[in-house]
């Protein structure tokens, strides 16, 4: 987002203002910092510890997952999987940012790596983290379908905390609203604004962990290759391409949503939507006879 600049030693009276006028709440009253940790020497961010927390207590949930009968994988594949998930988070989050929403970053190819300036892109590290999956079920001779569909159900947990972090930076914020808990972010100008960042974080973190896990648990889903995946592909989609109707597009692609009347987020949720469906739809027809590789039971 680009900022808004105001005048020099009149930020916080105009700002001030405008939350008397509105009766919002002021983003910078929060007492929310970017930095979780500064020991001068050494800065850590909450953006890393949420990518962090994200990776880890999804793992440990990814184990609760194949302990159970008829499971894809064994331990020593999800052990595999930190690594290939890692790689395609940072690797496939950060091209996808640069070639789908800030291109002009490609003048500079070292800039690329320039990953503490922020800019990650979802959709893209959800594509490194299946081509990690593919490569490590194709190496394994393992179902790559089905260890997809046990590793969306932890995907939400990312998500969730990714969104907390935007919005503790203050970042993608939404458009301007009156509703009575709109927030006026300092780089958002004066006005109120949806805090689309929590939204998000309830219903692709909360929401559709709560969905999948029915799914999971209570349900034989998890059975029917591409269900879960599906469902995952299909719900984030449909939360992701809603929830953009009240977020601000990025600054570098406003030409872009006006011109296509849709955001980029929302182009990017299309194919999620649709291959979702899809697999949704099929996934009965993939039903076979399911053999542990961990757990304790054939499933057919």
């Amino acid at each position: 987002m680009a900022e808004t600049e105001f005048p020099k030693g009149n930020d916080n009276l105009i700002l001030d203002l405008a939350a008397a006028a509105s009766g919002a709440i002021r983003f910078d009253q929060l007492g929310l910092s970017p930095v979780a940790l500064d020991l001068g020497f050494f800065t850590l961010k909450w953006y890393s510890l949420a990518y962090l927390a994200g990776i880890l207590i999804g793992y440990w949930y990814l184990l609760k997952l194949i302990a159970q009968p008829g499971s894809p994988m064994a331990r020593r594949h999800a052990d595999d999987m930190i690594f290939y998930a890692t790689l395609g988070i940072i690797i496939g989050g950060r091209l996808a940012y640069v070639f789908f929403y800030q291109p002009e970053i490609l003048r500079h190819p070292l800039d690329i790596f320039k990953l503490w300036n922020g800019g990650m892109s979802f959709h893209g590290g959800a594509a490194g983290v299946s081509l990690g999956i593919l490569y490590m079920a194709r190496k394994e001779k393992l179902s790559w379908l089905r260890i997809h569909d046990f590793v969306a159900c932890c995907v939400p947990f990312g998500l969730f905390f990714g969104r907390l972090a935007n919005f503790v930076n203050g970042e993608l914020w939404g458009k301007e609203t009156d509703v009575p808990w709109g927030i006026i972010f300092p780089t958002g100008g004066p006005f109120p604004r949806h805090p689309s960042q929590l939204y998000e974080a309830f219903l692709e973190g909360i929401v559709l962990f709560l969905i999948l896990g029915f799914a999971f648990w209570k349900t034989r889903a998890r059975y029917h290759p591409g269900m879960l995946v599906g469902i995952f592909l299909l719900g984030y989609g449909i939360f992701r391409f809603g929830v953009e109707y009240v977020r601000e597009a990025d600054a570098q692609l406003m030409e872009f949503a006006a011109r296509t009347g849709l955001h980029m987020g929302q182009w990017l949720c299309v194919p999620m939507i649709l291959g979702g469906l899809y697999l949704i739809v099929t996934a009965k027809g993939r039903r076979v006879r399911v053999e542990p590789v961990a757990g304790s039971a054939s499933v057919s």
